[in-house]
């Protein structure tokens, strides 16, 4: 823990962690907040992942392709103008009653304007800290994510079961505003820029160790999301058990990540974390039991955030400082796509077999999750003795005043 503590008194950690969390908070509770709130609409958890799946499109196409664009008109515009373009769909979906189409083509929208603060601060955080510190650094990140990935549904869950889901949606909406204007006007933003990319887009996926991120993080958060469509599924709409369920999801991977984050990462790493998520989803399947399903989503919880902290280091070891906002676009919008679909998946089983049918759904997205960095794993780079900073670029990289 004291390594921890070193990071944290670092000049510019703390504050950048802190408002980049918050920025991007929404995006662990608008996939559960859309389904609650479409579902109570329209009556149909089938309509909700239909809406789902339209935001993830989106997503899919924004999320390597605005990362880029920080490389051509800087950080902060590019923030600003994704920020505003989200904020109004998701004030449209909360207060404006459509047919589903409709709600289509504004979380279409919603997910086109998704803002890159992932990729923003996944690429401040080499010039914050020397190379030393950078995999316990995003060992931290990967632990501190989990307020967004799972602590956002649990409050997502108990504002849309004991207000209303337009509360729910509305608080991810300040958090949305709040959070990326706290993030954009931080000094950290505006004195690192990131060089143009001279590389196509989409050719950083050539990088195995990009490939293998991106695709285990859409499995992973496939399986989350399917996890708290069916918990909320498993005791309703009535009751506080779903949010006190998650919130021990929570503390699983708090937990997991705090205690694995400074092993080093070897080439098994990705494929022995997602094996504590499978086994732990699997474990659901035997019982809806309060205590059993509270037992096997701390135990999946475990792996979570130690997952994502060999994501950061093997993606940033493996590219150049001018692609990482690129790479980290991708992988993004792997996790966000995996998110919308474990959800929208998880609804329409829900729909045709009850509760069980959702945590099926995460459990095989898990235990896909834990075979593709199994099998891949000579994709995996060992960064055990290396360093993991990104690879230098051949030309400066100019620091402007904040």
């Amino acid at each position: 823990m004291s390594t921890y503590g070193s990071l944290l008194k670092t000049p510019g950690v703390a504050r950048i962690i802190a408002a980049q969390l918050t920025a991007r908070f929404p995006n662990g509770m608008l996939s559960l907040a859309f389904l609650l709130h479409i579902e109570q609409v329209t009556g149909s958890y089938g309509a909700a992942g239909l809406v789902l799946a339209a935001t993830s499109v989106g997503q899919a196409i924004a999320g390597p392709l605005t990362s880029r664009w920080m490389g051509v008109w800087g950080m902060r515009r590019v923030l600003t103008l994704t920020m505003v373009v989200c904020a109004s769909g998701i004030a449209a979906i909360a207060f404006i009653e459509m047919t589903v189409p409709f709600y289509m083509i504004v979380g279409t929208v919603v997910g086109l304007s998704t803002p890159p603060v992932q990729s923003a601060v996944r690429t401040i955080y080499p010039k914050l800290v020397n190379s030393k510190q950078l995999t316990p650094l995003f060992s931290l990140d990967a632990s501190a994510q989990e307020i967004i990935w799972v602590a956002g549904p649990v409050i997502t869950t108990f504002v849309a079961i004991q207000v209303s889901t337009v509360v729910a949606i509305l608080i991810a909406l300040i958090f949305l505003i709040g959070g990326g204007l706290w993030f954009i006007l931080s000094p950290e933003v505006g004195r690192v820029r990131i060089p143009r990319s001279r590389r196509k887009i989409g050719k950083v996926l050539t990088k195995r160790a990009v490939l293998l991120s991106t695709i285990t993080g859409f499995l992973l958060l496939g399986a989350c999301s399917a996890v708290e469509a069916s918990v909320v599924a498993t005791f309703g709409h009535g009751g506080s058990e779903s949010g006190i369920i998650l919130a021990i999801f929570a503390v699983g991977s708090l937990v997991g990540g705090l205690s694995l984050g400074h092993l080093p990462v070897g080439p098994w790493s990705m494929g022995r974390r997602m094996f504590a998520v499978f086994f732990g989803m699997a474990l659901a399947l035997f019982s809806l039991n309060f205590w059993w399903l509270a037992f096997a989503l701390l135990v999946a919880g475990m792996g979570i955030a130690p997952a994502f902290a060999v994501m950061s280091a093997i993606v940033t070891s493996s590219v150049k400082f001018s692609d990482t906002a690129e790479a980290y676009g991708w992988v993004g919008t792997g996790q966000l796509m995996g998110a919308a679909l474990g959800s929208a998946l998880a609804g329409f089983l829900i729909d045709v077999n009850g509760a069980v049918g959702g945590y099926f759904i995460a459990a095989a997205f898990a235990c896909v999750g834990f075979l593709v960095p199994t099998v891949f794993r000579r994709w995996h780079p060992d960064l055990r003795g290396r360093d993991s900073s990104p690879i230098p670029d051949t030309e400066p990289v100019p620091m402007q005043p904040s």
